[in-house]
């Protein structure tokens, strides 16, 4: 039998990364492929901003695999992969290497946001002269929406390819959308979020369209902005949970927010204004039910205070490895300060704190210092 292997990858460029594939034909006899019987591969680096012309191979790494079960003469196989050094170790461009080890325990949704464009234009899908101001066009059907055909397209396909995709709407502004994937485990997340997004960008060569990933793209008039809205749990918030716990997580995440705004994405500061269902990009706030807050509390969830919280910070063109990454540390601290704060009761050493503030490098105000000591 023969089969295409897609291989896909993120580049070094930066502040975020773009995504490339190549394709190779392999032939196997085996009628159900494994991700062990799918070879390492090779390519220019040089190219790519992650290596010199005089020592240009870096290596193609597969780590998962996105298949249809639908028969197919041709079948193509996509191989996500890891950007590896010739000597085996990880690419100082592979955030996913930085996450360490799988952990089911933890679970991640995102809501990607994006804009259409035109690809020979440039110009976002309804946007004209006469196009009316954001108001009817969230949810919208018929002519208060662009770009449809495409939506549905990459729909079914992240469904043929297995990728849990929960759900798509038209957002807030023309020719803006949403679709949202879920996963347990911070690795699987980013990988299906990573594939969610190259099949969208593959998908819109087909309908002349570009995909617009800033976080916002309209800089003028009043529109709202793009974001990747993460929502994430581990299973003490899902299943033991607490206010008192809960309240931990906001302090955590409180001390650290300038280190989550630092790999929440590029021009970031031109969305998180305070504006259109934002936070300002220099305050942490939390509420419940509250899309004008840094982080929202679902209802549900602040009814025993057991579930999830939405992080409305992430800019649409994050890198979730690395939102991944900050949210698992800062859920970490989370846990250190929980567990040292129930053990010490009235004896509250602040040293104890101070220690934890440092390994997480966590910056505790004095507001935030005499709330610890109340606790």
């Amino acid at each position: 039998m023969i089969i295409k292997l897609e291989y896909v990858w993120l580049d070094g460029y930066e502040p975020e990364p773009n995504l490339r594939s190549k394709v190779k034909t392999f032939k196997t006899e085996s009628t159900h492929i494994t991700l062990d019987e799918i070879p390492e591969w090779n390519f220019d680096g040089s190219s790519t901003k992650q290596a010199d012309g005089s020592n240009s191979d870096c290596i193609l790494k597969p780590v998962k695999l996105y298949f249809s079960n639908e028969p197919k003469k041709h079948p193509v196989i996509y191989v996500f992969c890891e950007v590896m050094n010739p000597d085996g170790t990880p690419h100082e461009s592979n955030h996913r290497s930085k996450l360490g080890d799988e952990d089911m325990n933890i679970w991640f949704g995102f809501e990607q946001e994006y804009f259409i464009s035109s690809q020979s234009s440039k110009r976002i899908l309804g946007m004209n002269g006469d196009t009316e101001p954001q108001g009817k066009y969230y949810c919208g059907v018929g002519s208060k929406v662009k770009g449809r055909d495409l939506v549905d397209a990459h729909y079914d396909m992240c469904l043929d390819m297995g990728i849990t995709i929960t759900g798509v709407n038209a957002e807030v502004a023309i020719g803006q959308w949403e679709f949202q994937v879920f996963s347990q485990g911070k690795k699987s997340a980013c990988d299906d979020l990573w594939m969610s997004r190259y099949f969208l960008n593959k998908l819109s060569e087909k309908f002349d369209y570009e995909i617009v990933y800033h976080p916002k793209p309209l800089a003028y008039g009043e529109w709202n902005g793009s974001g990747l809205h993460t929502n994430f749990s581990n299973n003490k918030m899902r299943e033991t949970g607490g206010e008192e716990y809960f309240n931990s997580i906001f302090k955590s995440f409180e001390s650290r927010h300038q280190q989550h705004i630092d790999v929440y994405g590029s021009d970031n500061h031109l969305r998180l204004t305070g504006k259109y269902e934002t936070q300002s990009i220099d305050k942490f706030s939390w509420g419940v039910s509250d899309r004008g807050a840094s982080i929202r509390v679902p209802r549900d969830t602040a009814k025993e205070w057991k579930g999830y919280l939405e992080d409305r910070r992430p800019s649409s063109n994050a890198n979730p490895y690395e939102i991944a990454k900050v949210i698992c540390d800062s859920l970490n601290m989370a846990d250190e300060l929980d567990l040292t704060l129930q053990n010490m009761y009235s004896n509250v050493s602040m040293k104890e704190i101070d220690e934890i503030a440092k390994k997480y490098k966590a910056d505790i105000s004095d507001q935030l210092l005499s709330e610890y000591r109340e606790d």
